[in-house]
């Protein structure tokens, strides 16, 4: 007998494995069915020639750990499928809740569709809906010709989309609309993860604030809690101005934004437009400074102001009188017919004007002004008065390179189409002229004259003639007589080769006004 034993012992083994086999078949097919638990009351019918039990009245099925409640149903057991009506509930675990007036379920495939007056809920949102597909393998609920997801504050609408319970993000697709009491968003796709609580961008998005300022993305995300974006390619606008610009980084819990690349800020009235690679607006203070490559564009049909500097800020408030431009450190400034530089720069709304400080120095019309400070008076966006304060100094140079000039303690110089026309000199008042002959091409000599106040009036950009106001002294110094000293008048200096251009004025890469 003891030499069969081993056979026996193999024959066990065998059978034990089949018969776990066979169990753990008959295991994984009975998960699989849908089973009744409970109902008031059944009988049978057929359908389409497939019999199935209809049932009434509190009724239940389970299928593993999802549980179907409905008033009425017509059960397909071969077909392992059921129909429900009434009140219809879902529950899937502990985690997803889903409320209808209609379901078709598959129990092989574990597709359940739900119909009218559809509520899916779980921990971090609820979406509503008449129209859900709800995939139990993989968690994803479908919604079509309609559906709004609500999370706290947030209301997100949009005609179709798809919400993933496993990761929480929900994608809203068609006409997507986003409610909240601090704005409202529109696009065409858009996602939102409804545990982090982020929003993500994903077609071009359209913001509208509640102060009606309004904005416009590519693509970025949000965080609804932090309320901080990081966004791409965004143009915002308000009721002043419009701001463009390749990345903007967000933060509206202390009003501040930060943008960066190509950026562009367009004052609507003032037809002033300033340029830069970056910005950083607090919203609070009423502050934007633009800097790195930035420039201002005071844009005309005739000739644009351009000015440039290594900072720019723009101060914007309800008070008209404290709204200005600051430009600091090496500005520089151009305008066809009127070049500057200074270490700084002041324009202010209310009045138009332009105020240069330390150091200005302008060229027009071959003429140079300098003075402890300068300021522009605009009018229909050209140069209309020019103010020179302080150790003011005009020099002209003339056809044979002479070197014509006045200086005093204040200057005021009229504008007309471009061109200084006259400029009043007010307060110790000086004046070296050199005389030349009608032809232009001989030197007579120097009349050099001293006097509190002058008037000098100019033509083709040349000095035309001079009037002396109050008991001039005056002498002429013949060309045979002039010395080195009888040239120039004390602070003499002629900074020609200082003069910007276009080039040095407009950054490279530029973006220039259209």
């Amino acid at each position: 007998m003891s030499e069969y034993l081993p056979f026996s012992k193999l024959m066990f083994r065998s059978c034990l494995i089949l018969l776990l086999t066979t169990v753990c078949a008959l295991s994984s097919e009975a998960q699989k069915k849908v089973r009744l638990k409970q109902a008031d009351a059944a009988k049978g019918g057929r359908k389409n020639g497939d019999r199935y039990e209809r049932l009434l009245g509190n009724v239940i099925f389970t299928q593993n750990n999802t549980t179907i409640y409905c008033d009425s149903a017509h059960f397909f057991k071969r077909k392992n499928s059921l129909e429900a009506f009434g009140k219809v509930k879902i529950l899937e675990g502990d985690s997803v809740t889903i409320t209808g007036r209609r379901l078709e379920y598959d129990g092989d495939s574990r597709v359940a569709k739900i119909r009218n007056n559809v509520v899916f809920t779980n921990a971090s949102a609820t979406l509503y809906t008449d129209n859900l597909d709800y995939m139990r393998s993989s968690n994803i609920a479908y919604y079509f010709k309609g559906g709004k997801l609500v999370d706290s504050a947030t209301v997100l609408n949009s005609e179709k989309g798809y919400y993933n319970a496993n990761t929480s993000l929900a994608t809203f697709q068609t006409n997507v609309k986003v409610t909240n009491p601090d704005y409202t968003m529109y696009a065409d796709s858009l996602r939102y993860n409804t545990r982090s609580k982020i929003i993500y961008f994903v077609t071009r998005t359209r913001v509208v604030n509640k102060d009606s300022s309004t904005f416009e993305y590519e693509k970025g995300v949000y965080n609804t809690i932090t309320r901080k974006s990081d966004l791409i390619a965004g143009t915002a606008e308000t009721e002043n101005y419009t701001l463009v610009g390749k990345r903007y980084d967000l933060d509206a819990a202390r009003d501040i934004a930060k943008v960066r690349g190509d950026v562009v800020l367009t004052y609507k009235e003032e037809n002033l437009v300033i340029y830069g690679q970056a910005s950083d607006h607090f919203k609070r203070k009423g502050i934007t400074k633009i800097y790195d490559r930035a420039y201002v564009a005071k844009i005309n049909d005739e000739d644009t102001l351009f000015i440039r500097a290594d900072t720019l800020v723009s101060i914007d408030s309800p008070d008209p009188s404290k709204r200005k431009i600051l430009a600091y450190n090496n500005v520089r400034l151009f305008k066809t017919d009127m070049q500057g530089s200074s270490d700084s720069l002041e324009y202010r709304y209310a009045d138009s004007t332009i105020y240069f400080y330390q150091e200005p120095i302008l060229w027009s019309e071959g003429n140079q002004l300098t003075a402890d400070s300068i300021r522009f008076l605009l009018k229909n966006n050209t140069i209309h008065k020019m103010y020179l304060i302080a150790n003011a100094f005009v020099i002209n140079r003339d056809t044979l390179l002479n070197f014509n000039q006045i200086k005093g303690r204040k200057m005021t110089a009229d504008i007309n189409d471009g061109k200084i026309s006259k400029v009043l000199v007010e307060g110790n008042g000086e004046s070296l002229y050199f005389a030349i002959d009608d032809d232009n091409t001989t030197m007579m000599g120097v009349n050099k004259i001293i006097c509190s106040n002058i008037i000098i009036r100019f033509k083709e950009g040349g000095v035309h003639n001079l009037s002396f106001l109050v008991k001039p002294e005056a002498s002429f110094i013949p060309p045979h007589m002039l010395k080195k000293e009888d040239k120039t008048l004390k602070g003499f200096s002629w900074r020609y080769n200082e003069k910007p251009t276009r080039k040095t004025v407009i950054p490279k890469p530029a973006i220039l006004p259209k």
